[in-house]
């Protein structure tokens, strides 16, 4: 018969089917015999029912037998291997299983299935098999007494080192593989002798004798054997190599804590950083990461070829597990210079990797600006074993990463490149991403600055301070803006405005409303006109870019709901007209330092619809002070707007030596140094022109008046010690009284203005504007305000209640015309 057949017979042996049953109660005395049993063990039914099992057993299984009986109680049953003792007074090994049979309303009983288990094999087996099965077991096995020394190991352990199996006879862990944790090894066996609890799946990670430069984990199993008499003998256990499991697992977690602290900011330097900071202690003892300048300043990357011998690289990012980082020769920031034809060359210029398990100790280092040692090799510098990653993405080179080993006597390998490739890669899309963005966040700076007022206008009637601080993030780019802008009649217009949103088109909106309320100061309309033909201008642009699918990105959508303050400060008289558009309303700072906000009816936001704009009209005093400021200023704290308000007032409440300072000072106290919205603040210290400083008449309507109106002009400039301009001066006057007189109503008024520009405004009862002419050579009229334009830097009107004002200003600092 075949082996495969005598596996077969004895499985049959085995089967319940071929089992002889017998019943049981639940003292143990046998109820029921059959000829299964009696053919079995030999005895007939009349000898044995009525008597206790445990008659039919060796001496040493009846021993046991109140503690299977326990068992089966509390288990339900059991099974196992027992020796019965025949008729004839032989011993028989049997297979034994006891289950529960209760009967309905019966009393309790046991069924028991008995087996011949005399020919199966394996219960039977001679110490020469058993030895044969663990000396050959792939896994390493040993036993240790109770003093921990080794009284056997198999073939099989000899593959972690220590030596053969005769040469760990009688020795400790310690004597056999010093270096490893022996200490926490023999901790294990002890509490195994002490509790006889087994302890499995052990884990030790390191450096063993039969690879003394790799990590090598091993998982362990302890189990206390115990003599007949239940007395600890020792322990068996068991080695298991999971070194591939081991890095493996490593590797996972080095990618899992990649994901996580790579790319948390879209700053590529920190971005940099963070992909030194992860590959240092667990996978590399030093790593630098140095990319093309060009990434650094966001501009796309240089096309390299092998033929670049000298290529500008920056350090953006390095660690070491040394503190302070003594390997790396130039700082964060300073630029990293390679030998010509050196391997982080050759990576950059082919975008491959390079990988050298073992440097050539005597071999130059590759950097060429080492301190003091432009010959240094790689043992003056403690390497032994390196890889070059470029970092590469989207089909472009940025960069190198260098990773080596210094203190870690393992050498990089082929699982450790690819790792290295693989954390590079994932970095490298971050590294991009921050390059783009830094790009995106320039050129959205640069827009927003280059539509702020780079110098605010020089001028008499205010002394002014402004401080913008931007967002810190591409998202918080924002819409705010500032301006001055001087107006006819010595006057200034102070703005401070808000578009809502952030990014591109936040700033494009700001740029086409600030271009909007510059031509409509220019026209001289009053703060309530101004806002109202912004509100109809925004509304405008809305309805026109609102058509189609990409209307809501566009300019015009992102100005409705802007905010604007717009206030016209008048310096000979001290009158401050205001309004604001669903803008914060300004805060004013008398002279003595008391501040109170401004109580301006808030109109709608521009484009929202709404109510008319009302403007409120303040005669101030000399040396106050107006802060127009964005909601960024506001903190929006849980005390809602109100208690913003009230940060705001005391911080300008704080003393300042000038008014700059004041400006820096507020936005320090409200603003934070990375700001998530802009924050703009413009501070005007009002001024009054002195008496001596404007000059007015009143004229009676009749054209007799108009040379009265030129000597007293001329007059006034002599006292001013302006005679230069005198002749030209004259003309204006007469021209513009003629115009007044002939074409417009009473009353008459004649002023003039000296600050930093001579003014000439002659004031009318009539509404209707005049119009410049270009008369033919033989008209005999039509040349006034022409040759007022002429002579002339700038000339305008403006309406007032009443009438108008035709104004023309002449330069003090140029020659006359």
């Amino acid at each position: 018969m075949s082996t495969d057949e005598d596996q077969d017979a004895a499985r049959r042996r085995f089967d319940v089917a071929d089992a002889a049953p017998l019943l049981l109660d639940a003292q143990g005395v046998v109820t029921s015999w059959t000829r299964g049993a009696q053919h079995l063990l030999g005895y007939p039914a009349g000898e044995v029912v009525g008597t206790k099992a445990t008659g039919l057993l060796s001496a040493d299984d009846a021993a046991r037998a109140p503690e299977l009986a326990e068992r089966c109680r509390r288990d339900g049953g059991w099974a196992g291997l027992l020796t019965a003792r025949r008729r004839d007074g032989q011993p028989v090994p049997v297979m034994v299983r006891i289950t529960p049979a209760r009967e309905p309303g019966g009393a309790a009983q046991w069924l028991v299935l008995v087996s011949d288990a005399a020919e199966a094999r394996g219960w039977d087996m001679s110490r020469a098999v058993l030895e044969q099965m663990v000396a050959g077991s792939p896994i390493g096995i040993a036993i240790v007494d109770t003093d921990l020394r080794c009284v056997w190991s198999n073939a099989a352990l000899e593959r972690y080192g220590g030596g053969s199996p005769r040469e760990r006879l009688g020795r400790r862990m310690a004597e056999i593989q010093p270096g490893i944790d022996t200490a926490g090894i023999e901790a294990q066996m002890r509490r195994v002798l002490r509790t006889g609890e087994p302890v499995v799946g052990y884990e030790h990670v390191g450096q063993v004798r039969s690879a003394p430069h790799r990590e090598t984990a091993h998982m362990m199993s302890f189990t206390r054997l115990d003599d007949d008499r239940g007395r600890p003998m020792g322990v068996y256990y068991t080695v298991v190599d999971i070194t591939d499991r081991h890095r493996a697992r490593q590797r996972l977690a080095l990618l899992d804590r990649a994901g996580e602290q790579i790319g948390r900011s879209l700053d590529t330097v920190r971005t940099a950083q963070e992909l030194a900071d992860v590959a240092v202690q667990d996978f590399a003892d030093f790593v630098s990461v140095d990319l093309l300048d060009s990434v650094l300043r966001g501009a796309e990357p240089e096309s390299l070829d092998a033929s670049d011998q000298v290529v500008p690289l920056r350090r953006a990012g390095h660690q070491s597990v040394n503190p302070g980082v003594p390997e790396a020769v130039v700082e964060i920031g300073g630029v990293s210079t390679y030998r010509a034809g050196s391997p982080p060359i050759r990576s950059l210029t082919t975008g491959r990797s390079w990988c050298a398990e073992r440097l050539d100790p005597l071999a130059k280092a590759w950097a060429t600006d080492i301190p003091g040692g432009k010959g240094a090799t790689f043992r003056d510098l403690g390497l032994h074993s390196a890889m070059i990653v470029p970092v590469r993405a989207r089909g472009v080179t940025m960069g190198v990463t260098s990773f080596y080993r210094r203190r870690r006597q393992e050498p990089f390998d082929a699982d450790d490149l690819s790792l290295a490739e693989d954390l590079v890669s994932r970095a490298a899309v971050c590294v991009d991403n921050a390059r783009r963005y830094t790009r995106e966040r320039d050129a959205a700076l640069v827009l927003q600055r280059s539509m702020l007022p780079r110098r605010l206008p020089e001028q008499d009637a205010v002394q002014v301070a402004a401080c913008y601080r931007p967002a810190d993030e591409l998202t918080g780019l924002g819409g705010d803006w500032y301006d001055l802008i001087p107006l006819s009649g010595a006057r200034v217009a102070l703005v401070v405005g808000e578009v809502p949103g952030h990014g591109i088109d936040a700033v494009a909106a700001m740029g086409r409303l600030r271009t909007a309320v510059h031509t409509l100061a220019a026209l001289d309309l009053s703060p309530e006109e101004v806002l109202a033909h912004l509100d109809d201008l925004v509304g405008r642009m809305a309805r026109e870019e609102g058509v189609g699918p990409e209307g809501s990105s566009a300019a015009g959508i992102q100005a409705v709901g802007s905010g604007c303050v717009y206030v016209v400060y008048d310096p000979v008289d001290g009158r401050c007209t205001m309004a604001t558009a669903g803008h914060p309303a300004p805060a004013l700072v008398l002279p003595g330092s008391a501040v109170s906000l401004v109580d301006l009816p808030q109109g709608p936001p521009l484009g929202a619809g709404g109510p008319p704009y009302e403007a409120v009209e303040l005669v101030l005093a000399e040396g106050s002070a107006l802060a127009l400021y964005t909601d960024g200023l506001l903190v929006h704290g849980d005390g809602g707007h109100a208690a913003d308000r009230d940060r705001v007032r005391v911080a300008l409440e704080q003393p300042a030596a000038t008014l700059e300072l004041c400006c820096r000072a507020v936005v320090d106290a409200l603003v934070p140094n990375r700001p998530h919205d802009d924050a703009a603040l413009l501070m005007a210290r009002t001024r009054l022109l002195g008496a001596d400083q404007v000059a007015d008449w009143d004229l009676v309507a009749d054209p007799s008046v108009v040379a009265d109106a030129r000597k007293l002009a001329a007059r006034q400039l002599t006292e001013w010690g302006l005679e230069e301009l005198a002749f030209t001066t004259e003309l204006v006057v007469s021209e513009l009284v003629t115009n007044a007189i002939r074409h417009a109503e009473s009353p008459v008024r004649l002023r003039l203005i000296r600050d930093r520009t001579l003014t000439c405004e002659v004031s009318d009862g009539s509404a209707t504007a005049p119009h410049l002419r270009h008369p033919r050579a033989t008209d005999e009229g039509g040349r006034g305000l022409l040759l007022v334009s002429q002579f002339s830097e700038r000339w305008g009107t403006r309406f007032v209640p009443g009438g108008k004002v035709i104004w023309a200003e002449q330069s003090l600092t140029a020659p006359p015309a």
